[in-house]
């Protein structure tokens, strides 16, 4: 009955909110007790809670009354997977299955393949994999990869950034195809892998490379970029992709740069990884990091304070990586030093993170690194000048001024020296939808931010 009764209600919350939002903070939740006084649903970590308390608490009382349930009160425990719920931070969880699997104790045909070579790390699912709006089509055309490899996405493109996910979302799809098929042939390689065992078959003409590539049901290469300049490998990969893709076989690439960015990267080869889907991943926004953040505390036995989260979030907005970094150093110092990994101990042991970063970033100097990475003075950023390469890098300041300092509109055209207010809204939201469907505009963005904070 309690089954019955949530699936009616994530049914019509998924028909109101985005499949990220839906998947990030509905997918492990449930319904535990059903009482006139009283509706108590699981949610998976702390930070979780605060959302359905904060967020969705009435939508989902709202719900449940049309389901003709109207309890005085919905409440929120905290319950991760095999384990009974916790009211608050309080108890300290312990291990629960799902970390078990998650730190090695996952499924035998998964450590046969390991066994066998295929170079996937069984950590990697599709499962605890977050999903935000940054990522939520990447992790949605894996799904349908992992659910039926070679035929829709092929090849499957994945781009972007240093410490984003990419490497956990390509062997998550290959440990979930490992799984619906045992018998399923699987490679992960980087390109560096790739190259490297090339030349050794030419140079000391070794045999079966050939064979270890183009005989397999799935192929996974990591970092493609690293192919660039490199003429023979290029032509090799070139044939191997072929061999495969005639074969239906899946192939799923990454790189920090999409195949039409990518140099010296021969048109032949550009032009079959465009066939299939290339996606793109960003750094996750704030509640996406906060959701990250309380996961990957939880799996080490920790539940985090919502304040301590939003402190790590706010602070480090580079990669996952960094964020996952300083989750680590926090946890591991407050272990060694017997304190509560509280938003103080977090700030005395982290503060380096603010002091490394400009203590009061300018608009001033927000206008002039914009300046500087364009090549252009700052007299011309700021003046009435319309030509194009003046023109964008005037909005991206523009843009950088509402992003980073959220300064009012007639304050940003007053620092571009612009007299009309409505110069600085269009540009603002001129840079906001460029951001979403121009790989070049979003990188130039991405690294001025990062001079901003260096």
């Amino acid at each position: 009955m309690h089954h019955a009764l949530w699936q009616s209600v994530l049914g019509e919350v998924e028909l109101t909110i985005s499949h990220a939002a839906f998947t990030t903070w509905f997918k492990n939740t449930e319904l535990l007790d059903v009482t006139d006084e009283t509706v108590t649903i699981a949610v998976p970590n702390i930070f979780a809670k605060r959302q359905f308390e904060v967020k969705f608490d009435k939508q989902i009382k709202a719900i449940l009354e049309k389901n003709d349930v109207s309890p005085r009160h919905v409440t929120y425990a905290i319950k991760t997977t095999g384990k009974k719920a916790i009211s608050r931070e309080t108890t300290a969880p312990q291990q629960s299955q799902e970390v078990t699997e998650l730190l090695g104790s996952s499924s035998p045909s998964l450590h046969s393949q390991q066994a066998a070579g295929n170079g996937l790390n069984p950590r990697y699912t599709l499962d605890n994999f977050i999903v935000g709006s940054s990522n939520d089509l990447a992790y949605t055309a894996c799904q349908a990869v992992a659910a039926d490899p070679g035929v829709k996405y092929n090849p499957l493109f994945l781009y972007g950034g240093v410490g984003l996910g990419k490497t956990h979302l390509m062997q998550a799809v290959g440990n979930e195809i490992a799984r619906n098929q045992p018998d399923a042939r699987i490679l992960y390689v980087s390109v560096e892998t790739f190259v490297k065992e090339f030349l050794e078959s030419i140079r000391f003409k070794k045999k079966g490379f050939s064979d270890k590539y183009r005989n397999v049901d799935v192929l996974i290469i990591d970092d493609m970029q690293f192919i660039a300049g490199k003429e023979k490998t290029q032509e090799e990969f070139f044939h191997t992709f072929n061999a495969l893709h005639q074969a239906n076989k899946q192939i799923i690439i990454s790189s920090d740069k999409p195949p039409k960015s990518i140099p010296t990267l021969t048109e032949r080869l550009r032009s079959r990884f465009e066939w299939g889907m290339a996606i793109d991943i960003q750094m996750p926004d704030f509640e996406t990091r906060c959701a990250i953040l309380s996961a990957k505390a939880s799996l080490s036995g920790v539940e985090l304070g919502r304040e301590t989260i939003e402190y790590l979030a706010n602070n480090i907005k580079t990669n996952i990586r960094e964020l996952e970094g300083a989750l680590n150093q926090l946890l591991a110092y407050a272990e060694m030093r017997n304190v509560t990994p509280d938003i103080s101990t977090a700030e005395g042991l982290l503060g380096n993170i603010r002091h490394s970063r400009p203590q009061h970033l300018s608009a001033k100097q927000i206008i002039d690194k914009t300046a500087r990475h364009f090549q252009i003075d700052v007299k011309e950023i700021c003046s009435a000048k319309r030509d194009k390469h003046i023109v964008v890098p005037r909005q991206i300041a523009m843009y950088l001024l509402r992003s980073e300092l959220h300064l009012s509109f007639p304050k940003i055209a007053g620092e571009l020296g612009r007299k009309d207010h409505t110069t600085a809204i269009h540009s603002v939201e001129k840079i906001e939808k460029a951001i979403k469907l121009d790989f070049l505009i979003r990188e130039q963005v991405s690294e001025i931010r990062e001079k901003l904070y260096a």
